[in-house]
């Protein structure tokens, strides 16, 4: 049981419940677990614990240098224990560990939102994995089935180079959008449908009739699966 990818006469099929195997170039989001020298330990949904070194990140104000020891005892000041990061899988070591790197200004430190986690089988491979929903929020899908849920920013902040977080009260109608998107996710995750930005607007939408906290009803997930699914299936053909 599983996803099937076909490749011309090669068929696999891949497990509906795996841990992330990393590939580079992938973007993933993690959570800080241990600050060590000169590099940060990185909880990734993988068998082995990722790393985030000193030197693969942008510095406060998108500042260009070497790093310095000072820069080396600051390092709780830019991510500590518990953080949450969105970052691009830099390389794979021998043993499937994986080095990430916060190089560009999209990446880095994670704000207010909602954290929801899924299978790594059942996020779709895509050529962007930052999205801005219509319905007034925006989605990370991390390709190691950590998905992060947040408020889409009025502005985009270039100037900080992906430190600040934004910790002013989010109001009701945006944190009701996020509720709604996150109890989506779980809908589509329990009837293992693929997720990307097209399954998840299209569940979104579907939901529209019923309240929030029904979504996670079993009848109610299965009418609205079946309704995005059917207009999939309409896209596609």
């Amino acid at each position: 049981a599983g996803a099937v990818e076909r490749v011309n006469k090669l068929v696999c099929v891949r497990a509906l419940k795996t841990r992330y195997n990393g590939e580079v170039g992938d973007i993933v989001v993690g959570r800080i677990t241990e600050v060590q020298q000169k590099r940060w330990k990185v909880e990734t949904n993988s068998r082995l614990d990722s790393v985030l070194l000193l030197s693969s990140m942008n510095l406060p104000g998108g500042e260009l240098r070497r790093r310095s020891a000072e820069d080396e005892l600051a390092m709780r000041d830019y991510l500590q224990e518990g953080d949450l990061i969105s970052a691009e899988v830099q390389s794979v070591f021998s043993d499937g560990a994986v080095s990430l790197h916060t190089r560009s200004l999209k990446y880095g430190k994670l704000g207010q939102g909602v954290l929801v986690q899924v299978s790594p089988s059942l996020v779709k491979r895509q050529k962007t994995h930052f999205h801005d929903l219509p319905c007034g929020a925006s989605v990370i899908l991390g390709n190691n089935g950590f998905i992060w849920i947040y408020p889409t920013p009025e502005q985009k902040d270039e100037e900080a180079g992906g430190f600040t977080t934004n910790l002013e009260p989010v109001p009701l109608s945006d944190r009701e959008v996020i509720s709604r998107l996150r109890n989506c996710i779980v809908a589509l995750v329990t009837q293992n449908l693929m997720l990307f930005d097209t399954s998840i607007l299209y569940c979104y939408e579907a939901s529209l009739s019923h309240q929030i906290k029904d979504i996670l009803k079993p009848e109610v997930m299965e009418e609205i699966v079946l309704e995005t699914r059917q207009r999939l299936l309409d896209l596609e053909g």
